[in-house]
C-alpha cells in the first residue's frame, strides 16, 4: 500500500512539474495564485516521507543501499535543474527542463533495477 501511495506522489510531482513549467510558458499569471505556490511544495513533501517510509519499511538500509544514495544525489541534480527550469527563461529554461525530466527518468531507472553508481 505504501509503495502506491509513493507512486502517486510520484506522478503528482511530476505532473505538477510538467504542469507548472507549461503554465510558466503560456499563462505565468496564474503561477501567483497561492494553490500553485502551495500545492506542489505538499507533493513533494509527502513524497519524500512516503519513499523514506519505504525506506524503513523495506529494512533497505541493512543491505546494499548505494542505490538509495544514488537517487538522493540525482534527486538534488532534479531539484536543482527544476529550480532553473522555474527561474530562466529562453533556451536556459528549455536545457534545465531537459536535464530535469533526466533526472527524472534516472532517478525512475535506479528505483526500478536497485542498481545506483555509488
Amino acid at each position: 500500500m505504501l509503495k502506491l501511495i509513493h507512486v502517486f506522489f510520484i506522478l503528482a510531482s511530476f505532473s505538477s512539474f510538467i504542469g507548472r513549467v507549461a503554465l510558466l510558458q503560456f499563462n505565468a499569471e496564474l503561477l501567483q495564485r497561492k494553490l500553485f505556490k502551495i500545492a506542489p511544495h505538499i507533493i513533494d513533501t509527502l513524497l519524500l516521507l512516503s519513499g523514506i517510509a519505504l525506506v524503513f519499511q523495506g529494512n533497505w538500509l541493512a543491505g546494499e543501499y548505494g542505490w538509495i544514495i544514488s537517487k538522493l544525489i540525482v534527486l538534488v541534480l532534479y531539484i536543482a535543474f527544476a529550480i532553473m527550469t522555474m527561474r530562466s527563461s529562453g533556451n536556459k529554461r528549455w536545457l534545465a527542463f531537459a536535464a530535469a525530466v533526466a533526472s527524472f527518468i534516472l532517478i525512475f531507472v535506479i528505483a526500478i533495477t536497485k542498481q545506483g553508481f555509488i
